[in-house]
């Protein structure tokens, strides 16, 4: 999951955690720049579209932020 994202997302720091069908990621990406929080997340579940409509994954939580955002929080 987090090697499809980063592939997707060049440059992005992706941590994902979770087991069997329920996984949470932080993602943080300069691609989300000018991109709204539902817009951000949609470009995760389209990664996974096929193993969410499949039942590989149920349950996906994200956090998503752009590394302004990031430096901001910490």
């Amino acid at each position: 999951m987090q090697e499809r994202i980063e592939e997707a997302l060049p440059g992005a720091l992706v941590k994902v955690e979770g087991a069997e069908a329920h996984f949470s990621a932080v993602v943080i990406a300069k691609a989300f720049e000018g991109k709204s929080r539902i817009e951000q997340h949609q470009m995760i579940y389209a990664l996974f579209r096929n193993e969410m409509d499949g039942g590989q994954v149920h349950a996906l939580q994200l956090r998503t932020v752009t590394p302004s955002e990031w430096e901001k929080e910490t």
